[in-house]
Parts: C-alpha cells; structure tokens; sequence
C-alpha cells in the first residue's frame, strides 16, 4: 500500500520531500486549481512508513492509502 497526496489539497510546502527516507515525492508540473505548487508520491517506491503524514502541515493533503484518481501525476 502507499499514500496518496491530494493533488487540490496540496499547497507546496514541500516538507514531505525533505522528510521522505526513499525519495518517492516529487514536484507536480504547473499549478493545482488553488494555484499552488503540488507535489505527488510515486506509488511503486512509497514504503508506507507514514513520514509524509507526520510532517505535511496541510491537514487532509496526504492519505494513508492509494487513491489515483485524487493525485495527478507527469504524463
């Protein structure tokens, strides 16, 4: 299992990046609706340790679960 960062709650804080042991978040391309930076998780190296729910100070940014269609991703 992996978390999922929603991509419309997201507002680029970027703790989760610095925070993350494997390096699985990355910076989103363009804006949100909010118009904010975003970031998303790659779902296959996430190790589910939680670190990014810890530290995100934007509360209901991160789930602790895989949910695709709330996170956008690079094409």
């Amino acid at each position: 299992m992996s978390h999922t960062i929603i991509t419309e709650k997201c507002i680029g804080v970027a703790e989760c990046v610095n925070a993350c042991p494997v390096a699985c978040i990355h910076k989103g391309q363009g804006k949100n609706k909010a118009n904010k930076e975003w970031y998303w998780i790659d779902f296959a190296a996430c190790i589910d340790c939680s670190i990014c729910l810890q530290v995100c100070p934007t509360e209901g940014a991160i789930l602790d679960k895989e949910e695709p269609t709330l996170q956008r991703e690079p094409i």
